[in-house]
């Protein structure tokens, strides 16, 4: 499951995703790991991959819908993308981040009707530009309601825009900034597109001290033409949306692949180092975080493949998608850091030294979780769908696995936004039941006790005014979901059954977490904190499967060491 560049023979559905990936992996295993980490180090600005991915037309190829592709291979796959994000972010968080918020950038120009800025937003991706998303401010944050960017019609039909965007990538090279505020006469939200070369953009600062530019600019008097507006009203609102439905879910992916590299690292090292006169990892703790750190990171895997399935194959009638995409976001990320947590624990102090990937690991993993909505922003949104999912089920067909060279046009014709308490599900049920295994048994066991509680111990109105007591029980319905998805996915892929009762085993005792975090809360009753109380569940142990699945760790050991 986990990526393997010096071994990548992944199967691909045609030869241009192949050699995107291929010719990715060559440029950042030639610039070697040494110039990496120095120009990490340095806040060099990644000029180099930038001219890399124009000269080869990566972006050109992956951002670019069928529609306006020059390109016979050019289309918005997900799967595909799903691919690059892994490996950029395998490589360097700043790697990825240009390209995530390219994605952003570009999201309210394929959904708009402008067919002028869609074709210049072609052109521009062949030409090997970036991307930008105008949105949060620094004093409202990414609080569409309260946005202070203003533009002001003019008698000739343009627009003089004003107003301050902040925490903004790319804002420094960015010749399309999708910008998002408000018409002055009649307060209808509005996206247009503004260029950074303009003498009335102002680019104030780099606000973060990294290789990344997330910028502050300002717009004095900016003119807006009306052909540079992408869309107004309702549709703005929709696109800004529907924007960050698309491109949150890639945070998910950022955190794979930075776990996958900090994961190879910590066992090349481990595996490689003695104490004591025994190798690390004979200790049985080494081997129990292992283990634990393996099967959370193929359980994000997993999870976020499986979503991309929905995502690929949603329609008007079918949006489960808006809660799996979420799930990425607040749970993949979240996972992330708790596998960099167990990862750093084992190799201790060498997750401090300059020349490891570890060290840069170690502080990206903790912003993937707060961009895109924070974690407790999502868990907000997730418990929209709660009800729903639980009690009122509806048949689909079975969602194959999307790995198809598809242009995946729905992402920018989702529609209206809102309705989200409407979306139906499939049972889960079945997927819980296909899995005969001691920790996936105690774990459905705690489903439906969850599943009662909810029945016979409803949350009360103040408990569900109450932020702080929904997102505790929003980790508990969480943690349904991501099970569910992962077992969907386990069949698919063909994961051996120890390694999904692994996985379960971590899902008992996070259940368990959860629940004592909801018990312990003051506006939690007693019949409720009495259903928590159940859920405290001692997960089961397996000597013999943990010890086949520490040998599949082990053999990791000198599975891949990036070039010098």
């Amino acid at each position: 499951m986990l990526l393997n560049p010096k071994a990548h023979s992944r199967a691909y559905p045609d030869e241009r995703s192949r050699q995107i990936m291929l010719d990715t992996i060559a440029f950042f295993e030639q610039k070697g790991k040494r110039q990496l980490k120095q120009d990490s180090q340095a806040r060099t600005w990644y000029a180099d991959f930038l001219d890399f991915q124009r000269d080869c037309q990566i972006f050109a190829d992956l951002l670019t819908p069928k529609a306006y592709g020059a390109s016979p291979d050019a289309r918005w796959d997900t799967w595909r993308n799903c691919e690059f994000n892994e490996i950029l972010a395998f490589y360097g968080l700043p790697y990825w981040y240009t390209w995530q918020v390219s994605i952003l950038g570009l999201g309210p120009i394929w959904m708009s009707q402008n067919e002028a800025q869609k074709q210049r937003a072609a052109q521009l991706l062949r030409d090997g530009a970036v991307f930008a998303y105008g949105l949060s401010e620094r004093e409202h944050g990414a609080d569409i309601y309260s946005t202070e960017m203003s533009l002001t019609p003019q008698p000739d039909g343009s627009y003089r825009a004003n107003g301050r965007k902040y925490y903004i990538g790319n804002a420094n090279i960015a010749p399309m900034v999708s910008t998002f505020g408000k018409l002055a006469d009649s307060g209808d939200y509005v996206f247009f597109s503004a260029d950074y070369r303009h003498k009335d953009y102002q680019l104030v600062q780099n606000i973060v001290d990294s290789q990344m530019y997330v910028g502050e600019f300002v717009l004095r008097d900016y003119p807006v033409a009306a052909d540079e507006i992408l869309s107004r009203g309702q549709e703005a609102w929709d696109a800004c949306l529907n924007t960050v439905n698309v491109g949150k879910y890639n945070l998910g992916w950022a955190s794979i692949g930075v776990c996958t590299h900090a994961f190879y690292e910590a066992i090349h090292h481990a595996a490689h180092r003695r104490l004591y006169k025994m190798s690390v990892t004979d200790f049985p703790h080494v081997q129990q975080m292992f283990v634990e750190a393996y099967a959370r990171l193929v359980a994000m895997k997993l999870f976020a493949l499986r979503a991309a399935d929905y995502q690929r194959s949603a329609t008007l009638q079918d949006r489960r998608y808006l809660l799996y995409n979420p799930v990425v976001k607040m749970k993949v990320t979240t996972q992330g850091e708790e596998v960099i947590n167990l990862l750093w624990d084992i190799i201790a102090a060498k997750g401090f030294e300059k020349d490891t990937y570890f060290e840069a690991a170690a502080r990206d993993i903790r912003a993937l979780p707060k961009l895109e909505g924070t974690v407790h922003v999502n868990i907000a949104l997730i418990v929209k769908f709660m009800a729903n999912y639980f009690l009122n089920p509806q048949a689909y067909p079975e969602m194959p696995r999307r790995d198809d060279a598809a242009d995946d046009t729905f992402l920018f014709q989702q529609g209206p936004t809102g309705g989200l308490g409407q979306v139906r599900f499939h049972s889960y049920q079945p997927t819980l039941e296909r899995w005969d295994l001691p920790n996936v048994r105690l774990f459905r066991e705690q489903v439906a006790t969850y599943r009662r509680m909810l029945l016979q111990a409803t949350p009360n109105d103040a408990q569900q005014r109450s932020t702080d007591w929904m997102l505790a029980l929003g980790e508990l319905f969480t943690q349904v979901v991501y099970a569910q998805l992962i077992l969907e996915n386990a069949s698919i892929y063909g994961v051996e059954p120890e390694l999904v009762e692994a996985m379960a085993e971590g899902w008992v005792r996070d259940v368990a977490r959860h629940a004592l975090t909801l018990y312990q809360k003051p506006q939690t009753t007693a019949e409720q904190a009495s259903f928590c109380q159940q859920l405290l569940v001692r997960p089961a142990s397996d000597p013999g499967a943990f010890g086949r699945v520490w040998q599949s760790v082990l053999a990791l050991a000198d599975a891949y060491e990036m070039s010098p």
